[in-house]
């Protein structure tokens, strides 16, 4: 186990530090940019000639779905990768990047209070605090939820600044199953098993999207300090198990998607529906990682320098996020027609 950063000698030996290149720095804000993005423009483009009309201020609800999903991944991701991290023989236990659980607690908790303060307003944007019906929230299953969603952030905020952060799994859990719930209303057909597909593809989802971002930012963090090989080792793990991720994503979404589009009309409804399109998207983006997360394995697998599958990891990350933010959008839209 290495608990000594390296010398200044030893560092001396590597040659003058290098300027780190500003490629990719500007290329990754542009991709966060373009995440922001998606859920505040998308809706317009989605709708246009399918005939559906959208809720008032669909772009701000699907924002904060967006940063509600992006704040249950990254504290669920970073639990994922630290459990992942003290599997892996020779690694550095007392060397870890900092949290980001606090900060996403914090900005699911303010998300979630958002999306709370429109379903108590009828599901239309509140203009005034009076227009807000505290009470309302909890005569109605969806405020009920929501308020659930709230109670749940601020305790995982809680956990995560405690003695224990490893107990918001619970907290999270519940946000994974509220979500899961408010996706699926009782006139559903079959309710329970969409929601149990919901839940299994969410849970699995926020593992995938959110343990990567912090595996990278232990690779760093383990790198300075002269383990590299248990950082590849790392990498190497959690992209077994991502696979399995992956996997479990991809069928879960097939079921889910047959339950809404049968399978006979699914081929038009991406094209001609608003949650057609936003599917389609996000199918494209799942692709794109697919096709980085693959690239990454290969170069982990025959590169010499295995730490070099960092580099498409890191796209691996930005795509991540465009399909998170494509998720958001996927929630704020209107449900496809079930054609028969």
């Amino acid at each position: 186990m290495n608990s000594t950063p390296p010398t200044a000698e030893a560092a001396g030996t590597r040659g003058p530090a290098r300027r780190p290149a500003a490629g990719p720095a500007v290329a990754l804000l542009v991709l966060v940019a373009l995440a922001a993005l998606i859920p505040l423009l998308g809706p317009r483009p989605a709708l246009d000639g399918t005939g559906e009309a959208a809720a008032p201020g669909v772009g701000g609800i699907a924002l904060l779905r967006t940063v509600l999903f992006a704040a249950l991944c990254v504290p669920a991701g970073e639990l994922f990768a630290a459990r992942l991290a003290h599997r892996v023989p020779g690694a550095p236990s007392l060397v870890a990047p900092r949290s980001w659980a606090p900060y996403a607690a914090a900005a699911g908790f303010v998300a979630a209070l958002g999306l709370a303060s429109v379903v108590a307003t009828g599901n239309l944007l509140p203009h005034h605090l009076s227009d807000v019906d505290v009470g309302g929230l909890y005569r109605t299953r969806d405020g009920k939820l929501a308020l659930l969603e709230v109670n749940a952030f601020a305790v995982a905020g809680l956990c995560a600044l405690s003695r224990r952060p490893a107990a918001q799994i619970w907290p999270l859990a519940v946000v994974a199953v509220a979500e899961a719930l408010r996706a699926h209303p009782p006139p559903e057909q079959d309710p329970l098993i969409g929601s149990g597909l919901t839940l299994v593809h969410v849970t699995c989802a926020a593992l995938w999207a959110g343990g990567l971002p912090h595996v990278l930012r232990m690779l760093r963090a383990w790198g300075a300090w002269g383990a590299a090989e248990a950082g590849a080792a790392l990498l190497g793990r959690y992209a077994r198990v991502a696979a399995v991720l992956f996997a479990v994503i991809t069928a879960t979404g097939v079921g889910s998607t047959l339950r809404r589009m049968p399978s006979g009309t699914v081929l038009d409804q991406l094209t001609s529906t608003s949650y057609g399109r936003a599917l389609l998207a996000k199918l494209l983006l799942v692709a794109a990682v697919a096709v980085l997360a693959l690239l990454a394995r290969l170069r982990l697998r025959r590169s010499a320098d295995r730490l070099g599958a960092g580099v498409p990891a890191r796209g691996e990350v930005a795509a991540l996020g465009l399909v998170v933010a494509a998720s958001g959008l996927l929630t704020a839209l209107p449900l496809p027609i079930r054609w028969s």
